[in-house]
């Protein structure tokens, strides 16, 4: 259970014009276990570094592993497997910036924090309401999604469900996780834990017979098929589809303030998630092209995976599959849900929105009106449906993020405040933070018209809310 201690007289981290700005300094040993905030309010760092890559791989893993593969194998061949690695390089591009950036400000809110304390407040809100609503239209997304994978398994085991069961169990399952990690973050950690635990013993025995079978070394043949059949620019373009797999490592950061030592456990959880999800995606592409032609791949859309594995093990091999995509939009909400709330507690103390939002539950130790304003939109729009085009929006949003993090690294790396003190520092970081920006910025224009419209839209929404309520807000530079 969290603990909220009220040490008072914490300073403010918040600076109006004509006052004097206060920087408040925490010691690397009091933030190995304490996050200090303002009004004197602490969330207990109660997440170690399992729970990080938990965090991490949990969201990831989901739609690059259920619902991606036929997709991919449609437009790009075997070689799809190419476009999910080039995936996995673009997001190291942009996990090894916001790891130094966490290191240096272990806070709640990551990718909002970085921006707004390196390039002010203005783009800070931006990217900060923005990912909060981004991560609502996700959340909504892996909600519905585990309403579709539960009805599926109902229907393989040959019981009967009426209409509405979808939405029904989505709207309980974000019930029972809004109110999982408001009882504390522990117990959502836990659950995170235990659910990825599960999620990649299915995956892994999936993948282990896959392989020895697209080898031949259980006996059975596989046709070969050329590996780029349609040429090369599919494979890049198939990578910008493909990319909304990797937008869950920067949810480590953004629940920075409850990690345990996040000099050591930040980078080496958003790292290694990238890293562990990169291969599993790569290894699934070659056990489904290598199981079916990607014309007949392509032929089964995003339930491919599941006939992947039906053909390799059966009624049972399918259910195991329908099983795991059940646990990963499980798994994907609840670091969702988690993330959101730190997104909101982070934006709220900076006055960006009303403080009454980061108001913390003193029983329990979590963010309670935050996480409301996480979960809360979430049954909204679970309940009107129509949910696909939003989950784009947020990764549009994601990306935009993304690469404000790599701007946000070399515009602090070039004035190197005194108080800039990382414990972990990116090699030829002009390259790599500017690659990573450029790569998150180019994606984009690969999306749909309409998704980059409403995130665009999202975006001076939230600056114009900026200008009304918060223009006189000064971060820049301030911890």
């Amino acid at each position: 259970m969290g603990t909220v201690s009220e040490p008072g007289g914490a300073g403010g981290n918040v600076n109006r014009e004509g006052e004097t700005p206060e920087q408040v300094v925490v010691p690397a040993a009091e933030t190995d276990e304490t996050s200090v905030t303002e009004e004197g309010t602490e969330l207990e760092r109660s997440i170690g570094l399992v729970g990080g890559l938990s965090i991490g791989v949990g969201t990831m893993i989901g739609a690059g592993i259920f619902v991606f593969p036929g997709l991919a194998a449609g437009r790009a061949g075997p070689a799809a497997a190419g476009s999910f690695a080039i995936g996995a390089v673009i997001a190291l591009l942009v996990a090894l910036p916001a790891s130094e950036l966490a290191t240096a400000m272990p806070r709640s809110g990551g990718g909002y924090y970085f921006v707004s304390r390196a390039l002010g407040a203005l783009p800070g809100a931006v990217v900060g309401i923005s990912i909060w609503l981004g991560l609502v239209f996700a959340t909504a997304f892996y909600l519905v999604g585990f309403g579709n994978y539960a009805v599926a398994v109902l229907l393989e085991i040959g019981a009967s469900v009426g209409d509405g069961t979808v939405v029904a169990l989505a709207l309980a399952f974000g019930v029972l996780l809004t109110v999982l990690n408001l009882l504390g973050t522990e117990n959502a950690a836990s659950l995170q834990n235990y659910v990825v635990g599960l999620l990649l013993a299915i995956l892994l025995v999936f993948l282990t017979y896959g392989s020895l079978d697209a080898l031949g070394v259980l006996g059975r043949s596989s046709a070969p098929e050329t590996f780029m059949p349609f040429g090369p620019v599919p494979v890049f373009t198939t990578a910008a589809l493909v990319f909304t797999s990797y937008l869950g490592f920067a949810q480590v950061a953004t629940v920075a303030g409850d990690i345990k030592h996040p000099g050591r456990n930040l980078p080496l959880a958003m790292v290694g998630s990238v890293l562990l999800v990169g291969v599993l995606y790569v290894a699934t592409v070659f056990v489904a092209t290598s199981a079916f032609g990607s014309a007949a791949l392509s032929g089964f859309g995003e339930t491919a995976i599941v006939e992947v594995a039906r053909a390799l093990g059966g009624g049972v091999g399918a259910t195991a599959i329908l099983v795991g995509g059940l646990l990963a939009t499980v798994s994907s909400a609840n670091a969702s849900i988690l993330a959101t709330s730190r997104a909101v507690f982070a934006v709220s103390k900076d006055a960006l929105v009303p403080r009454f939002a980061g108001r913390m539950n003193l029983r329990y130790g979590t963010p309670h009106v935050a996480l409301a304003m996480a979960g809360g939109p979430v049954l909204v729009l679970v309940a009107l449906g129509e949910v696909e085009v939003l989950a784009e929006v947020a990764s549009f949003l994601h990306l935009v993020m993304y690469g404000l993090i790599c701007v946000s690294l070399i515009a602090i790396r070039r004035d190197e405040p005194e108080w800039y003190d990382p414990d972990f520092r990116v090699p030829a970081y002009p390259l790599i933070a500017g690659l990573g920006a450029l790569a998150s910025f180019g994606l984009i224009a690969f999306m749909q018209p309409a998704s980059q419209v409403v995130g665009l839209a999202v975006m001076v929404v939230s600056a114009g809310w900026y200008r009304y309520y918060a223009a006189d807000v000064s971060l820049k530079g301030v911890l």
